[in-house]
């Protein structure tokens, strides 16, 4: 059974707490004792529940009546798991969205139907498709509150299809629903007869998410593990996660940064030799060679080498209050690699809302432009649309120790 991880994204107060809270609460899967809390929350006005009590987790969001953070929920059914992560629709948690969409499949973007398309419509499906998903779902949600109409439906697809052209989606998906009663969440509505399509959870069981095209292989060593025991006395495992591709023993390989080669002689998962690995999978790797291997090198195939280089050009995300300093000195890292980096140039900022790219001297919180990159030692990525796994990184102010960056490699 497959897992699709998706993200869900809307205006404030267009009801995605709701949504995600029927979803969870039609399909079965909210567990007997968070059920048990929700009854004794009931409404004593209509004795119903409140749906959205069950993805809005803080109790200062609740009072506020927003969601800030990224709450990731689960659930599964016979078809399918998934993963949700609801994230806020705030113009200014931008950066919580894009840690959401970061690892996202597919999104569901909800769009008022007394409001239509807006401004943060617009800013939500881009930061989607910068973020490389490929799917959406557009959820016209509180279309009871319009009597149910086909002529409203129809308007804000024909709206939403005026600017897909500008996106990079290859599939959108349109739904008329009622969180709040749930029309066409998980079963077909009586009230829109006129709607030909599936329920929503109908399009996330039965959805075609594109098959992992053949990525190349890159595997970071997070440990290198030699035990102090004479049983042991000449083991040499290289640890971590195949980020991508498939290994297998005899396979030749080259390590970064020496460019040295070798070949795999053994694969360990769960402490059993295995012939080959695969993307995703922890494991132990032994090599033919006695090569000085260190946390943070990179092992690739023999025909599928990185980019190799010092200056790089990248997507950023800003998430620190304090603004980016040109010429300051910040920590770059690349999963297990660190390296130190100076931003060169901003070569242009994102105009989310206006989707426009214009020049600019400097980047603020939630901000997203372009950079160049100057590293002091050689960096070995692909670009973000090439490989999202290796084509991602974080940057860490040296003084502060904060994360105050999400980086997206360019080619």
């Amino acid at each position: 059974m497959n897992t699709l991880k998706f993200i869900t994204a809307g205006n404030v107060d267009d009801g995605k707490s709701t949504l995600i809270g029927r979803l969870l609460y039609d399909s079965n899967s909210v567990h007997t004792d968070q059920l048990g809390v929700l009854e004794k929350k009931k409404s004593h006005q209509n004795d119903t529940i409140d749906l959205a009590l069950i993805t809005d987790g803080l109790r200062a969001e609740r009072e506020q009546g927003i969601t800030i953070d990224v709450a990731y929920k689960y659930f599964s059914t016979d078809k399918r798991k998934f993963i949700i992560a609801d994230a806020p629709g705030h113009e200014q948690y931008t950066r919580n969205m894009i840690t959401g969409a970061s690892n996202s499949e597919l999104i569901i973007i909800l769009v008022d139907a007394r409001n239509g398309i807006t401004t943060q419509t617009k800013r939500h499906a881009s930061i989607g498709s910068l973020m490389g998903i490929k799917k959406a779902i557009i959820a016209i949600n509180k279309i009871d509150l319009l009597d149910y109409s086909e002529d409203i439906f129809n308007k804000i697809k024909a709206d939403f299809e005026a600017i897909k052209d500008q996106l990079n989606y290859d599939e959108i998906v349109y739904i008329p629903v009622s969180a709040l009663i749930g029309d066409n969440i998980v079963d077909k509505s009586i009230n829109t007869p006129w709607y030909k399509g599936e329920t929503l959870l109908s399009v996330l069981e039965n959805i075609t998410i594109n098959p992992e095209q053949t990525l190349p292989v890159r595997f970071q060593v997070q440990f290198v593990i030699r035990p102090q025991e004479e049983k042991y006395h000449d083991y040499r495992g290289y640890a971590g996660q195949l980020q991508s591709g498939e290994l297998k023993v005899g396979d030749e390989i080259i390590v970064y940064p020496s460019e040295i080669s070798s070949k795999i002689k053994k694969i360990e998962r769960h402490q059993k030799e295995v012939e080959t690995a695969k993307a995703g999978e922890n494991i132990v790797l032994h090599l033919s060679d006695d090569i000085d291997i260190s946390r943070g090198n990179t092992i690739v195939k023999v025909a599928e080498i990185p980019t190799v280089s010092n200056t790089l050009k990248s997507w950023i995300c800003w998430l620190d209050n304090s603004a980016l300093q040109q010429g300051k000195t910040y920590l770059l890292q690349h999963r297990f690699r660190e390296v130190r980096i100076k931003i060169e140039a901003i070569e242009q900022l994102w105009d989310i809302n206006n989707w426009t790219f214009n020049p600019s001297d400097e980047i603020n919180l939630n901000d997203i432009g372009q950079v160049v990159l100057k590293t002091n030692q050689p960096l070995f990525y692909d670009s973000f649309q090439t490989n999202s796994q290796t084509g991602n990184a974080i940057l860490i102010d040296e003084s502060t120790k904060n994360t105050v960056a999400a980086l997206m490699f360019l080619d």
